[in-house]
């Protein structure tokens, strides 16, 4: 892996790392919004694509978008190799269900980077949400696309689905907090520790933080209001690794999801729905992190099993 300084793609470590140990993940450079007011960036059909990773759980995310808020015939994509080597994401399509650059030819993903500003330095990340007007790149979080998904192109699509309601969006937002920091973000920090006392304090915050999702699950469906939202939808995708992925190559071994009473009933039920199920790929999912982590993992073996997330 490696990272943009002012344009030039330099190789790199994978992780980063800081004087205590823990991992601590790059802020995104690209954050624009989408809006009918919005000076640059409207809403259009077949303006706008996605370039994302099968494996990766923040690209999952807005493919999920992309289905519930039925965008699929308005924003195109295109999903690169799950190998994640020293030139960063590739273009490769030696491996079933990627499609190569379809918009530009290129190689690596870094090089959109490039198209869109010729002296950025950002880590070459996916999800992208691409602008094919201006050849810019519109926004490359993923938190705040799928908040662009969730409203922008509701008077194109006559999908008005909101999944970030305004009566919910404080508890939403409190939940993703922790989240994110604690679980999203929390399988890296264990992964990507370089010290006995980083690794042990993401894991114990990791797994407190699973136990109280699993609470919250004890008699509802959903995390917030009893209905799917935001805060679901970012959680699933790193629930759906953890077994095949975070639980032996992350180190995040306290416990399996199959192990949660409520949890492995509300992945086993999230899964059954379609936005979910057919934009999971394990063998992806799989291939990426086992063959590209290298320093974990240095004979790249690629382990069989499982196959379904609980």
């Amino acid at each position: 892996m490696g990272q943009l300084v002012s344009g030039v793609w330099t190789k790199s470590s994978v992780s980063n790392n800081q004087k205590d140990g823990s991992f601590k993940r790059v802020d995104s450079v690209f954050r624009n919004k989408i809006s009918i007011n919005g000076q640059i960036y409207k809403p259009e059909t077949n303006r706008y694509h996605l370039y994302v990773s099968h494996a990766c759980p923040w690209a999952h995310r807005t493919l999920i978008f992309r289905f519930l808020k039925k965008l699929e015939n308005h924003i195109s994509v295109d999903y690169v190799h799950p190998d994640m080597l020293e030139n960063g994401w590739s273009f490769s399509q030696n491996f079933p269900k990627t499609t190569g650059d379809s918009l530009y030819g290129k190689k690596y993903v870094h090089e959109i980077y490039q198209i869109s500003d010729k002296n950025v330095s950002s880590k070459a990340t996916v999800p992208i949400l691409w602008d094919k007007k201006t050849n810019t790149i519109v926004n490359n979080e993923s938190a705040e696309i799928i908040r662009i998904m969730n409203s922008a192109f509701n008077d194109i699509t006559k999908n008005y689905d909101d999944y970030y309601p305004s009566n919910l969006r404080i508890e939403i937002d409190k939940i993703n907090k922790v989240i994110y920091e604690n679980i999203n973000n929390g399988v890296y920090k264990s992964g990507f520790s370089r010290t006995q006392e980083a690794y042990e304090d993401a894991v114990t915050k990791l797994f407190s933080s699973l136990e109280m999702i699993d609470e919250i699950l004890e008699d509802k469906k959903y995390l917030v209001g009893n209905v799917l939202t935001e805060a679901d939808i970012r959680l699933i995708p790193t629930l759906l690794r953890f077994d095949s992925v975070y639980y032996v190559h992350f180190k995040c071994n306290l416990k399996k999801i199959n192990e949660f009473k409520n949890i492995s009933s509300y992945v086993k039920r999230m899964f059954n729905n379609p936005a979910i199920n057919t934009t999971t790929n394990f063998d992806h999912i799989k291939r990426h992190y086992y063959y590209s982590h290298e320093h974990i993992n240095p004979y790249r073996i690629i382990p069989l099993g499982p196959n379904s997330p609980v």
